[in-house]
């Protein structure tokens, strides 16, 4: 059963996972689609002037996050953290991630910081708010 106090958050979830599956398909397929493409290995002289490298960084960078976000997300839900605040952090995360996607493809550089640098940083933030939104409902 769910509770329809946290339809956007659940709205914020499906997102999420939907550009976990967008990122996923890309870098597959840019991967894939490489001459003597070897499955699960990305060449080490690969760098960020290589989208097949740019692709493959920005899922590997959203599985890293999503081994944090998603369970206090769960966790939230089940404690029934304050819904209007659950939903705020999960859509800015949801945002922050594609807009991070979306620049990492886009701007091939070495600089650090770079513009999706600013966007990572949103995530964290909105991590952070998620996980101090579930405590206090604890």
């Amino acid at each position: 059963m769910t509770n329809p106090e946290f339809i956007d958050a659940y709205w914020g979830i499906i997102a999420l996972i939907g550009v976990y599956f967008v990122q996923w398909a890309i870098a597959t397929m840019v991967k894939s689609s490489q001459p003597n493409a070897i499955p699960g290995k990305i060449s080490e002289t690969l760098g960020h002037d290589s989208f097949v490298f740019r692709s493959h960084r920005t899922f590997m960078n959203s599985q890293e996050n999503a081994v944090i976000f998603l369970p206090t997300a769960v966790l939230a839900f089940f404690v029934q953290a304050n819904p209007t605040w659950v939903a705020i952090w999960l859509w800015t995360y949801v945002v922050a991630r594609i807009l991070h996607m979306v620049l990492y493809y886009v701007i091939s550089t070495d600089k650090n910081p770079s513009p999706r640098s600013y966007f990572f940083l949103i995530g964290v933030i909105a991590n952070v708010g998620l996980f101090i939104t579930t405590v206090m409902a604890i």
